[in-house]
């Protein structure tokens, strides 16, 4: 192999390890929103589960009247 070539494979290897801590960065914080948007969504959702019980319990419901 040639110095150039070497030379340029090594140039190739820096941008490719430059590249993937780049992606790293990246993938790291897409984990932490990720993690803060399941909890949200958990939190969302024990929120409606205890909406709707106390929507079933008779509190604040509106019924048909009997006619209909």
């Amino acid at each position: 192999m040639s110095t150039d070539r070497i030379i340029e494979l090594e140039i190739k290897a820096a941008y490719q390890e430059d590249l993937l801590q780049a992606l790293n960065q990246i993938v790291g914080s897409q984990q932490q929103q990720i993690g803060r948007l399941e909890a949200t969504c958990r939190m969302l959702n024990e929120r409606i589960k205890s909406l709707s019980t106390e929507a079933g319990s008779g509190e604040n419901v509106e019924e048909l009247p009997p006619h209909y």
